[in-house]
């Protein structure tokens, strides 16, 4: 029991150090399940429209997920809706030969973050959504436990 204090400690601790952080938030699939038809959003909002960002993809698997990859599509938008940018991903989450997983691990689940737009300068201050929906050939993919979004400063260069 005492073990898990000290992780969760730990875990917050190194959440509180990440400076760069301007809004990461992950959210839980049902049953571990991420059906074609369930577009996952998350908005958040953009203070300084001169500073640099980066993008990512949060995706949260369990070691036996069927396939090697996993096809989403990401889509940010404007707080009048406007679409800045859409595009289809492919994120390798096990080796394809030997079936090694990817990311960070902890038992059977992993961790994926996944660059998706580079030094990304907002058009203005305000708020943005991204929304995240997978496009596999499957209807359902079982397994996918979580996906997110995370936005960061940037490091001038």
């Amino acid at each position: 029991m005492m073990r898990y204090f000290w992780l969760l400690g730990l875990v917050v601790v190194l959440f509180a150090c990440d400076t760069n952080r301007v809004y990461e938030t992950n959210t839980d699939l049902a049953d571990e399940q991420w059906t074609k038809d369930q577009i996952v959003s998350f908005d958040f909002d953009i203070e300084d429209a001169n500073q640099a960002y980066n993008l990512y993809a949060n995706i949260r698997n369990a070691q036996h997920y069927p396939y090697h990859n996993l096809y989403y599509q990401y889509e940010l938008r404007d707080s009048v809706g406007t679409g800045l940018k859409k595009e289809l991903q492919n994120i390798i989450l096990f080796e394809p030969k030997t079936g090694e997983p990817f990311g960070e691990g902890l038992g059977d689940i992993f961790d994926h973050r996944q660059l998706l737009l580079e030094q990304f300068k907002f058009p203005a201050p305000g708020s943005y959504s991204m929304s995240l929906q997978q496009y596999m050939r499957n209807d359902t993919l079982p397994l996918i436990m979580s996906v997110g979004v995370r936005v960061e400063k940037a490091a001038t260069e």
